[in-house]
């Protein structure tokens, strides 16, 4: 066991015995020592994500450092009758306003003598250690203790509290934790392989990089960098002590399929982790499949668990205009537009949602309800291919593939992507086009090259010839 978990959950034990004999906590079915007891392990149920893993060891903590011997199925269970709303992470527990109550009493508000940042440092310890048990890390569970931290802390400075916060900053090192090859270094203990990844995760400008090596999307590459400077300038506002204007970073990404915005939306979550916006800065991908259930009241609680899942990151929201799109009375999109809503106000410090689709109907998903426009109050448009990029990114597919074209197939592409791009059908899908593309012409060169037999040189088999690419322009003169 971690001996400094342990002497910091007993620390919190005495001193709720001491605050109990105060009289600040008024008493009930439980003492405060087991209200804390209890509220550590609800911590532990909600931070807990499991996709059919092994749960033995964090079983086996459960049992050793609060003494509940439970099994999956009732830590399940309890998990989703505890700890599965999204106001769970909206308010702390209550044992923790007792504590603050009774600094407020003593006057004390800062520093190591204060039972609120006692408890918020065990809170934060005991989700570390926790996370780390298995010697797995996940980014959800990250995100989710990082999100719970924030918010005591939130709590804290609105009653006055000064002080140094257990470092929500700090937090993204938890996956660091303990989750190097099993080893006798315990939890707690970062090995030099884990500080060599720390170092490598990629930097702000490492992704802005990426960004600006994407084919075309020139607006929206100069939106994006708006948007950082913007957050740039808040922090260096922030530091000086000056007021912080009120931002919104929910975003609408509008545009037919193909454009990047998934692409965009990925780099822009590791974007704000960077900056500090974020905690975790992952990206869950969902539609509307993910969000609604033909049942009353369950669509709620499942889309409250993809926001769950999504805390400390960027929740990306396909298709959004699905939502709304249908009004009959057995259509539930309306409540997953409810919950959506509130946790966005809730949650507006440690989640950022981007919806996305077709402009025109994207706009009418906003014009739905007054509280998505409020909310969704920047735009950024992904315009279509031009032929050129197209064929630019066919380039980059071939060489990332060990591929490449003859002039005559150069030029058998351009025309045939100019062709698209002009008839834009229904079926036109821009990049995606371009993996439909690459996707036939490999089979058609395959075809070709098994009829030379087995003396076939390297360069016949990394090379495109033009007619290798008539197949795929016979699909989509037939899909037209």
């Amino acid at each position: 066991m971690n001996n400094e978990l342990t002497t910091a959950i007993q620390a919190c034990y005495s001193e709720a015995d001491r605050i109990e004999a105060a009289g600040i906590y008024p008493g009930g079915s439980m003492h405060l020592r087991e209200m804390v007891q209890f509220d550590f392990l609800q911590f532990l149920a909600y931070l807990c994500f499991s996709d059919g893993a092994d749960m033995r060891a964090e079983l086996a903590f459960i049992k050793d450092y609060l003494g509940y011997d439970f099994d999956i199925a009732r830590l399940n269970t309890f998990k989703y009758q505890r700890s599965s709303s999204v106001s769970f992470t909206s308010n702390p527990p209550r044992s923790f306003s007792y504590f603050a109550q009774q600094d407020i009493r003593s006057l004390t508000t800062a520093g190591k003598d204060s039972n609120a940042w006692l408890l918020t440092g065990t809170f934060q310890l005991l989700g570390e250690t926790f996370i780390a048990c298995n010697n797995v890390s996940s980014p959800i569970e990250i995100g989710h203790l990082t999100s719970y931290i924030s918010m005591l802390e939130r709590y804290l400075k609105t009653l006055g509290f000064t002080g140094h916060p257990v470092g929500s900053a700090g937090i993204a090192s938890a996956s660091l934790r303990g989750v190097s090859a099993k080893t006798d270094t315990g939890p707690g203990v970062v090995s030099q392989k884990e500080k060599d990844h720390a170092e490598s995760a990629p930097s702000v400008d490492n992704l802005l990089e990426e960004l600006n090596s994407l084919t075309g999307l020139e607006s929206v590459k100069q939106d994006i960098q708006n948007l950082v400077n913007i957050i740039k300038v808040q922090k260096l506002r922030e530091q000086r002590g000056m007021k912080q204007p009120s931002i919104s970073l929910h975003m609408v990404f509008s545009g037919n399929p193909g454009t990047g915005k998934t692409t965009v939306a990925r780099l822009l979550a590791g974007i704000y982790q960077g900056l500090g916006v974020l905690s975790s800065g992952h990206l869950v991908e969902v539609d509307r499949s993910k969000l609604v259930v033909g049942y009353i009241g369950q669509t709620a609680t499942k889309t409250a668990q993809v926001i769950e899942e999504a805390m400390g990151g960027v929740l990306f929201i396909d298709e959004a205009y699905t939502l709304s799109a249908k009004k009959g009375e057995n259509d539930f999109g309306q409540e997953a537009i409810d919950t959506l809503l509130k946790a966005m106000e809730d949650h507006r410090d440690d989640l950022i949602v981007i919806v996305a689709g077709y402009p025109d109907l994207m706009e009418e998903f906003l014009s739905s309800n007054p509280g998505l426009r409020s909310r969704f109050n920047k735009y950024i448009f992904f315009a279509d291919y031009t032929p050129e990029e197209l064929v630019q990114i066919l380039e980059m597919m071939c060489e990332k593939q060990e591929y490449k074209m003859t002039k005559e197939a150069h030029a058998f592409a351009l025309e045939y992507f100019a062709r698209r791009v002009r008839q834009h059908s229904e079926s036109f899908a821009n990049a995606r086009e371009v993996r439909n593309f690459m996707e036939q012409a490999i089979a058609r060169q395959a075809s070709r090259i098994v009829t030379l037999g087995d003396a076939v040189e390297d360069a016949v088999l990394v090379t495109f010839e033009a007619e290798d690419f008539q197949a795929a322009d016979h699909s989509a003169d037939t899909a037209s």
